[in-house]
């Protein structure tokens, strides 16, 4: 019997009383509190009341207030006009179960049809299907965190048991006006007839509110629904994140001019918007046999690139994700690569160059450029390096949506060692002459076409001349 009782305290434990604690105190998987600088989120449980639901939304009309209505089914049921007002003066209606009873005390399925049954009862009044749901008492259970995953489930911030007549008007308003604040979500009761409220407490709910909405409106406060509290909410978030990753950036950036100036890099190109920088250096690494026969070791000299991260910046504020960023990153370094190889041929540091070297995160189409990539040898190096260039791909871009692609974009942005043989490189910059000297014929080309055309022209005007 003992160990019966123990079997029945760890299972309670675990689907009640654990998930009730943590999203209560953590917040985790539900809404219970607002960002906002002015708005105040208005809910109301246990309704439609046909007395008091009326003079409620009444009064939210005259101060131009909007809120949410977690309706319970059997108090809906015959109540489908006043369902059909709250739509139509702009409210959102959630759903509180179909009878108020504990989640705590229903099986799963049981849940789950008492909420299907309150959403097709909405869906058919006012021709919308809610997506909103609050629990009766604010209890949850642990599957209703798997079982609700189309539904936002909404909690709050301030409870203030109006449910009870006997707290009175006055007392109740008190206690509502040390929650005049913005950001708060207000919880309040429109109706009377469950199981422990009294039939006319919304009398006295009325009477506060009414008190709570002048005052707001007096201090320029707004009174909206759960659904704008979110985007505001999500919206202040955004903007707070936003401000730690432009601070993150900066910093970053500080810390690349340090080390361009530490390790003498030199810039390819434009020194206002260059696509990369590069250092002559002896390589540390492992050998690495490359492709034409040539080999790299154990101190051979090297330039080693890095792009510019400036430019990496703004190309990824631009990019909707970091394979995207990847694929401007290819374009930038396939259109600097010949200004790379001339610089390199009038570097004199750079005239015993094995090869040209990175390591980088987003290597995918680096292979049509010419070079040649490499898994990075596991050790600290690039165990760092992970996750180093990881945690600048969060910084720079936004978290890319899971897919079924998720394995081949994960590989796609995984770091790799690239080496360009310097036969390669040198390519490169006789590819340049080439067009130059190609660009070069075509404009002598064109001039001369147009002093033949010149002179014609003058030899005609003389012969008219002669014969005039």
């Amino acid at each position: 019997m003992e160990k019966l009782l123990l079997w029945g305290l760890y299972v309670a434990t675990f689907y009640a009383f654990l998930p009730g604690i943590i999203s209560r105190t953590f917040g985790f998987r539900v809404f219970k509190k607002g960002r906002a600088q002015r708005e105040i989120a208005l809910t109301f449980d246990d309704g439609p009341d046909p007395v008091y639901t009326p003079q409620l939304l009444d009064l939210l009309a005259r101060y131009k207030a909007k809120a949410t209505f977690f309706v319970v089914g059997s108090h809906a049921e015959g109540q489908e006009a006043l369902l059909r007002r709250m739509k139509e003066e702009g409210h959102v209606i959630g759903i509180h179960n179909y009878v108020h009873k504990s989640n705590w005390l229903m099986r799963p399925r049981t849940v789950k049809r008492q909420i299907e049954r309150t959403a097709e009862l909405i869906e058919k009044a006012t021709g919308e299907r809610s997506a909103y749901y609050r629990p009766p008492w604010g209890i949850v259970n642990v599957f209703d965190y798997a079982n609700l995953g189309y539904l936002q489930i909404i909690l709050w911030s301030a409870m203030f048991g109006d449910w009870r007549i006997r707290v009175g008007a006055e007392r109740l308003r008190k206690r509502m006006m040390r929650k005049l604040r913005p950001g708060e979500v207000i919880l309040l009761h429109d109706c009377g007839m469950t199981f422990g409220a009294d039939k006319d407490a919304p009398r006295n709910m009325l009477a506060a509110l009414e008190a709570y909405l002048e005052e707001g409106t007096r201090r320029g406060y707004r009174f909206v629904d759960i659904q704008e509290m979110i985007k505001l909410t999500d919206s202040a978030r955004a903007s707070h994140a936003s401000v730690w990753k432009r601070l993150l950036i900066s910093l970053w950036l500080l810390w690349e001019k340090a080390f361009h100036l530490a390790f003498r890099l030199k810039t390819v190109g434009d020194k206002n918007n260059p696509a990369f920088h590069y250092r002559v250096t002896t390589y540390n690494g492992e050998t690495v046999e490359l492709v034409g026969g040539s080999r790299v070791t154990k101190g051979d000299l090297i330039a080693e690139l890095h792009f510019d991260n400036k430019k990496l910046s703004a190309i990824a504020a631009e990019s909707k994700s970091p394979v995207a960023t990847g694929i401007r990153m290819i374009r930038e370094v396939e259109q600097a690569l010949p200004l790379l190889a001339n610089q390199l041929a009038g570097d004199t540091e750079a005239k015993d160059i094995k090869a040209v070297y990175g390591v980088t995160m987003i290597h995918r189409g680096a292979d049509k450029l010419g070079f040649e990539i490499y898994e990075l040898p596991e050790g600290l190096f690039a165990k760092s390096t992970r996750v180093y260039l990881r945690i600048l791909i969060r910084v720079l871009t936004s978290k890319p949506k899971k897919s079924s692609k998720e394995r081949r974009r994960k590989e796609a942005i995984s770091p790799r060692m690239l080496f360009m043989p310097v036969a390669t490189v040198r390519r490169y910059a006789t590819e340049q002459i080439g067009k130059i000297q190609e660009e070069a014929e075509r404009i002598s080309d064109a001039v001369e076409r147009t002093i033949s055309a010149a002179a014609d022209e003058a030899a005609q005007l003389g012969t008219k001349t002669t014969a005039i």
